[in-house]
């Protein structure tokens, strides 16, 4: 076997028709041995002596896409100085295209003995060769057929979260072979769902290689489901492959994409770029870690033997401050959106990317208001990350959302992100949820919410485009489950996780019942929140199930159940079906009506605000309670050719029926009922009335008038 000099660039594996050119970064490696891997598992070891700019390179003529590899990386064992290299640990390739099978638990994944008295300090000398995936070689050839990012304007987009094994794996017109996969996210079932809905946007959990049990899931007999521990920043996730064939789940995913994009939908990652999947100083060794711990890691200044983690809460922090960690990010994203046709990223737990240096902060302490200094890292929206996406002729084109909110100090950064940017709205979350439920919500705060946000964003510079507006996300309580469950019911878990605070009303009993009024409200309740949802100014996001009533039995951080407690329930009550037809229609309203979907800020001639009284809200009264509420919207003066109707918004959180008259200007004008959310259906066809007439808003509901004269 012959080993050639090679090239430093581009890191990985490379194939160039000829052969394959190996390519691995460590700053701190005293040796490198490319470990290749036949049919037979069996291993060969080539050291890699070529060495430029830390860059580990060589080689290897005649070898062809499906080789399976690895790296063992030598170096100082060290680990109160930050170094943990010990090359009796097989490690994967940062920068594999594809990654075949899962890391298979047990004792000789971890750098140090189970069991030791010194823990993480002292060394294991267990090969783990046969327990760790191996990375794999791929032919990147693919005919696009002109495929290209659809780049939908932010103001018609609807975003549809979802799980690529989740959505597909009961669902009974797709082929049992391909459920679960990739290939099932494309079949013309799972495409038909999205187009009748509406939605245009599918936003997928993460789909990077990640680790399977990290910390103590496997010994409970639970799988990491929604992947958020990556061990693999290039390689789509090889349990979503239908063929089972080495390399062949890159081909699957562009094919999934190239599908989505032919039904005119695009596709957009959650990435975490925050941690990996390695864990703390007492986590597995499985590639990071191995090939240069005190470079791709941040560690605690002054003790590097620990991770900086409170950022994240688990167990690590990747460590964009280093130029190469930072460059294996840039590559990462731009490989997702040029190879593989991507069209956005949502960045889970976004803050920590921008978190520099650790400084001196002065802050204020005590009933004196004395000044006193602390180190900390802070957030800064100027920070090389966001510099360098902002200038990127790539990454800037295409949509971009953060997770707005980190472990850290001021964590909670919803607001505060750079231009370019969408956040999820947590603020529109928590409002919209205590809202509905019937807290106590300032009049001010409420409309702040529903014109998509300006008291965050417009100040600057950003548009509502800015406020990606959600009601439930995968983190928490389904849509079903907020209207069901006062409490979480976690159990299952087996371990106290998830939030105690849900913002969940279960509208007089906990869980299931077969009362009729219960389950009357509770349908009405999720009437209202998808209602309010698609009628408020900003980017709406649909936790995929809300639109037909997925329960998760109380759940709200399901992260580890890999069953039906997560996947979707096809089999549809007549309740639920209702309510899917309910946001169909709902979606289509929205995508039909301009006025609540606009490109910039409303002023005071395209919107207004009412009391029950018909009088509109003055200045001093925006402190005041929001249990009724009375939107005008002024679809003939929007911004714009695309002119639009009139609409009139009745709010009504009181648990009483409350009368809304609606203002003197508008009573001489004639309005029809387009949606009541005491009703199951969408449209009342003859409810026409005067606006000088009494309009009666029934409690818990939400009235919606449009001008017809």
């Amino acid at each position: 076997m012959t080993l050639l000099p090679g090239k430093p660039h581009p890191l990985g594996a490379t194939w160039d028709g000829e052969g394959v050119n190996f390519a691995l970064f460590s700053e701190n490696a005293t040796g490198v041995e490319l470990c290749l891997f036949d049919e037979q598992d069996s291993e060969t070891r080539l050291p890699l002596v070529e060495v430029e700019n830390y860059v580990w390179h060589g080689y290897v003529p005649g070898f062809k896409p499906g080789q399976k590899y690895g790296f063992r990386v030598y170096g100082p064992h060290e680990p109160e100085k930050g170094h943990r290299f010990n090359p009796a640990k097989l490690l994967i390739d940062p920068y594999a295209k594809a990654i075949a099978g899962d890391v298979i638990h047990g004792a000789e994944i971890f750098g140090y003995p189970w069991g030791d008295a010194q823990e993480d300090l002292a060394i294991s000398y267990l090969d783990d060769a046969r327990l760790i995936p191996k990375s794999v070689v791929i032919d990147e050839s693919f005919d696009w057929e002109g495929d290209r990012l659809l780049q939908l304007p932010w103001q018609s987009t609807v975003i549809y979260e979802t799980h690529v094994k989740g959505f597909t794996k009961l669902h009974p017109n797709i082929p049992a072979e391909i459920r679960g996969t990739y290939a099932g996210l494309a079949h013309p079932a799972a495409i038909a769902h999205f187009k009748s809905l509406g939605i245009t946007t599918v936003e997928l959990l993460p789909i990077y290689h990640f680790f399977l049990y990290p910390g103590l899931l496997a010994d409970k007999g639970l799988t990491n489901y929604w992947g958020y521990d990556p061990i693999g920043y290039f390689a789509p996730h090889s349990g979503y492959s239908a063929s089972g064939i080495l390399g062949q789940q890159v081909r699957e995913f562009k094919q999934m994409v190239k599908s989505l994009h032919a039904a005119g939908l695009e596709v957009i990652l959650d990435v975490v770029y925050n941690h990996t999947g390695e864990g703390n100083h007492l986590g597995s060794t499985l590639c990071f870690r191995g090939i240069d711990n005190a470079v791709y890691y941040r560690l605690v200044e002054g003790n590097p033997r620990y991770y900086i983690e409170g950022f994240t809460n688990c167990g690590n922090c990747l460590n964009p401050l280093h130029p190469q960690v930072l460059k294996l990010v840039m590559d990462s994203l731009r490989y997702w959106v040029l190879e593989m046709h991507v069209d956005g990223f949502r960045f889970d737990i976004a803050p920590v990317l921008a978190r520099g240096e650790l400084i001196e902060v002065e802050v204020w302490r005590g009933s004196q208001r004395r000044t006193i200094k602390i180190l900390d890292h802070e957030f800064d929206p100027l920070e090389s990350f966001f510099t360098i996406i902002h200038q990127d002729p790539v990454l800037s084109q295409v949509k971009l959302i953060a997770e707005a909110w980190d472990g850290g100090k001021d964590g909670y950064q919803v607001g505060n992100f750079p231009v370019l940017w969408s956040e999820w709205n947590g603020k529109y979350r928590d409002l919209m949820l205590d809202f509905w439920r019937g807290e106590d919500i300032k009049l001010g705060e409420f409309r702040d919410r529903l014109i998509g946000s300006c008291d965050l964003y417009a100040s600057k510079g950003r548009l509502p485009s800015a406020s990606i507006n959600f009601i439930t996300c995968h983190d928490g309580f389904t849509l079903n489950d907020v209207v069901s469950y006062n409490e979480k019911h976690n159990d299952d878990n087996g371990e106290d996780s998830g939030s105690n605070h849900n913002r969940s009303g279960n509208c007089g009993v906990e869980g299931e019942t077969d009362d009729p009024e219960v389950l009357q409200l509770r349908q009405r309740q999720k009437r209202n929140f998808l209602t309010t949802l698609m009628l408020s100014q900003g980017v709406p996001m649909v936790l995929g199930g809300d639109e037909m009533g997925r329960s998760q039995q109380g759940n709200n951080n399901p992260y580890c159940q890999d069953n039906e407690i997560s996947w979707f329930n096809w089999d549809l009550t007549e309740s639920n079906q209702a309510l899917l037809e309910f946001t169909r229609q709902l979606i289509e309203f929205s995508h039909q009506h301009p006025v609540f979907r606009q490109r910039n800020w409303l002023g005071k001639d395209e919107v207004s605000c009412f009391t029950d009284d018909g009088s509109e809200i003055t200045e001093s009264e925006w402190e005041n309670s929001a249990s009724t509420f009375g939107v005008f919207l002024n679809g003939a003066k929007i911004a714009g050719e695309a002119k639009d109707d009139d609409f009139f918004l009745c709010f009504n959180v009181r648990s009483e029926m409350v009368e809304f008259t609606l203002p003197d200007r508008l009573q001489e004008r004639e309005w029809k009922v387009v949606i009541d959310t005491t009703e199951a259906e969408f449209v009342e066809e003859n409810r026409v009335c005067k606006g000088s007439q009494i309009m009666e808003v029934e409690g818990r509901s939400l009235v919606v008038l449009k001008c017809i004269s």
